[in-house]
């Protein structure tokens, strides 16, 4: 038997075969677009994710002969994005996305209400999907009248599958209508935002089975057997699946669009205070806690197009060896920031540079922003009490050896680093869709991968570093004046 793990991203679709045992078979990815219309926007039009969907299974089906054995699919999915439907089940509008900020207000608004920290153990981010439907209301009200369903990227991939309305806790507790103690709908935090229950999908842990892929699409896919599909997962859920980061004191630290740094909880433990984001795991009686900050890649991404280079050959120019602070000092915030600060509206800047200023000292000032973007983020998990004792490293940016030095440094933590494969969240959302076809036990599943190395920090260098950290933390008052 065989089992697909999708990964529904922001920028494409990550599709992955494994077998019974959780080893890889084949992989076939797509890319898709993201509309941004005006400043602060972020949208995609869902049949994108269905377009890359087909077209990524008729090459598994035509190419790889397992494929015919499937016996189970999990779906992982980027967070907090709308997607409303009507009472047909029909895309009412485009999916409005995790990184979009154009709510800012309406997020602050629905924070301001009581319980709503409490209940959701979280603050209500301008990302999330409750301030998205209050926007929509207000600007867009011919539509929302009609809207019958609200479903998260994932859950829509598995209404596609499934033709039912369902959804699981981990990316569920991203919408701020999610009781993260209780994991179940909270009918206060719906009420805040004008939702209903009836509006929402019903609930299952993600490593359970949500239903069966319908006649259609198996008879179309060409399979042999009834398909289970699992309730699947929030992309970094996923991404702590696929590293096996279940239990207290297991992370990791994510390099991609976003940048995440994620510790597993055996307990619930809110501390919105510090713009941590406490979430359901995607395995019961299980939850985890991150800081996000909304651009990592994103940042060296930017400079590669502005300077024509590709990221790889900016950091490459960088070395080997791991250099002291620069004069330039770089805040990451291109697209506003999450934890800790929770400002939608803060933009990024270099400071410092001056006549003999390099490109390569513009790249350094980059990795070092997104470094200390994570430590805030490393210093929040702990002050709300999470304890990583060991952090798995993921992510495009993790191919860099430079940058991986630079943050083991800055959080004076040692990094450590997979061996080539997969371990992400398509690894996670396939492991899912086979506890769920199964019912093996996740911690049976879910093992940590086999790693490579251990990236230790550079002992000489984590006083100066602290010191440029602190620069950097004293640079954001300045800034926010600005914005």
């Amino acid at each position: 038997m065989t089992y697909l793990g999708v990964d529904l991203g922001t920028s494409g679709l990550r599709a992955l075969l494994v077998d019974e045992a959780g080893t890889p078979i084949t992989t076939v990815e797509r890319a898709y677009q993201t509309q941004t219309l005006y400043l602060g926007w972020s949208e995609q039009d869902p049949w994108l994710w269905i377009d890359a969907l087909e077209s990524a299974v008729s090459e598994m089906h035509a190419s790889v002969p397992e494929f015919a054995e499937l016996k189970g699919i999990g779906v992982a999915g980027h967070m907090h994005g709308a997607t409303v439907l009507d009472k047909n089940g029909e895309v009412l509008r485009p999916c409005i996305l995790w990184n979009d900020t154009r709510a800012h207000a309406e997020a602050a608004a629905l924070d301001d209400q009581s319980e709503v920290q409490n209940l959701s153990g979280n603050i209500v981010f301008p990302g999330f999907t409750a301030p998205k439907l209050e926007w929509i209301r207000k600007n867009e009200p011919d539509i929302y009248q009609r809207i019958a369903k609200v479903l998260l990227p994932a859950a829509y991939l598995n209404f596609y599958l499934t033709d039912d309305y369902v959804a699981d806790m981990s990316d569920s507790a991203g919408t701020s209508w999610l009781d993260v103690r209780k994991r179940d709908w909270s009918p206060k935090l719906l009420a805040a935002s004008g939702m209903r229950v009836d509006q929402m999908p019903r609930l299952v842990e993600g490593s359970q089975t949500a239903g069966y892929l319908k006649d259609e699409l198996r008879r179309k896919w060409g399979l042999k057997n009834a398909v289970s599909v699992a309730g699947g997962a929030g992309d970094n859920a996923a991404a702590a699946c696929g590293v096996g980061a279940l239990q207290e004191g297991q992370g990791v630290v994510s390099l991609g669009t976003s940048g995440v740094i994620l510790s597993a909880r055996d307990h619930c433990q809110p501390n919105p205070e510090m713009a941590v984001h406490t979430f359901c795991h995607a395995i019961p009686d299980h939850w985890y806690q991150m800081g996000v900050m909304l651009a990592a890649t994103d940042n060296l991404n930017w400079l590669a197009r502005v300077t024509d280079k590709t990221p790889a050959d900016l950091t490459a120019a960088l070395g080997a060896k791991l250099t002291p602070p620069g004069a330039v000092l770089f805040l990451p915030y291109l697209a506003g920031e999450r934890t800790p600060h929770n400002d939608a509206a803060i933009r990024g800047s270099f400071t410092g540079i001056s006549a003999q200023t390099s490109r390569d000292d513009l790249t350094k000032a980059v990795l070092e922003g997104v470094a200390f973007g994570l430590k805030d983020s490393f210093n929040a998990l702990a002050a709300s009490g999470a304890c990583v004792a060991r952090l798995i490293a993921i992510g495009g940016g993790a191919r860099s050896d430079y940058w991986l030095k630079l943050i083991a440094t800055v959080l004076n933590t040692p990094l450590f680093v997979p061996e080539q494969g997969e371990f992400g969240a398509a690894l996670g959302a396939a492991r899912l869709g086979l506890v769920a076809a199964t019912g093996q036990a996740p911690n049976d599943v879910m093992t940590p991968p086999k790693i490579k190395r251990v990236v230790q920090p550079e002992q000489s260098l984590i006083n100066d570093f602290e010191v440029a950290y602190q620069r950097f933390r004293n640079a954001y008052p300045a800034i926010k004046s600005l914005s």
